[in-house]
């Protein structure tokens, strides 16, 4: 099992030596066995030792999430992640908390739908978890918020992976004729032209940036083209659930 973080994130968290890594750039892994002596041999560890190690695909679904549905916390000792969807991507939600269980990052105990008043006090249905709060999660929020508002990181594309991305359409994905929208509402005008950039950059897809609507005024979604759906799909369907198949699959003729 791997670690990655930015060098910024050692230099800030860690009192960590350049030498002692087994790789070193803009990213710099780090074995198991090299963050051991930082954690605690007791029952509970506290989130201030509690740093990893994190690999890739734990990485990946985090930085999918925060572009798509998902939030981090910033907690007095860390911080945590915290997933969310409406009710009817309850089987979505299910799956991606037993693969972040699996990993350790989480409670066990399988997330429940909960009712909300939504707009006119109808009840709608979500189901939400989060993970434990862990001081190596600081950097990832540091990267993401600018005075407790979300941004896209300008570094973004060094985590964007074929995993990240799936994440990202599961949450935020909608089928629009036979191109796709990513409801990037949230973001800026210019951070939604930067995560279009790395769309193409990344993976050789062809998107841009539309407006949300009249009602929306300063709101931007993302439309992924047509002619791009084809390679969309091959590189992000081993990723995506059967539950959110729908949002690739070619249209019917």
């Amino acid at each position: 099992m791997l670690f990655y973080a930015p060098n910024a994130f050692l230099n800030n968290y860690f009192n960590f030596n350049c030498t002692e890594c087994l790789g070193c750039a803009d990213t710099t892994i780090f074995s198991i066995h090299t963050l051991s002596a930082f954690i605690s041999n007791t029952k509970k560890i506290q989130s201030e030792k509690r740093i990893g190690p994190h690999n890739i695909d734990i990485l990946s679904i985090i930085v999918g999430t925060l572009i798509g549905d998902g939030h981090a916390e910033k907690r007095a000792n860390g911080t945590r992640i915290s997933f969310y969807q409406e009710g009817s991507h309850k089987d979505y939600l299910l799956w991606l908390h037993y693969l972040i269980s699996q990993k350790g990052y989480c409670n066990s105990t399988e997330p429940k739908l909960q009712t909300r008043l939504g707009v006119k006090d109808k009840i709608r249905y979500v189901i939400r978890f989060k993970t434990w709060t862990y001081s190596s999660f600081n950097w990832i929020y540091d990267l993401f918020y600018i005075n407790k508002v979300k941004i896209v990181p300008s570094i973004l594309g060094k985590y964007l992976t074929p995993l990240a991305l799936a994440i990202w359409i599961m949450d935020d994905g909608t089928k629009v004729g036979e191109g796709l929208k990513l409801c990037t509402n949230s973001f800026s005008f210019s951070d939604c032209n930067l995560l279009v950039k790395l769309l193409y950059d990344n993976f050789n897809l062809k998107a841009n940036v539309q407006s949300a609507g009249a009602k929306n005024k300063e709101q931007y979604v993302i439309y992924i083209w047509k002619e791009s759906m084809p390679l969309l799909r091959e590189i992000v369907e081993p990723y995506v659930h059967s539950s959110m198949k729908y949002k690739i699959l070619k249209k019917k003729a």
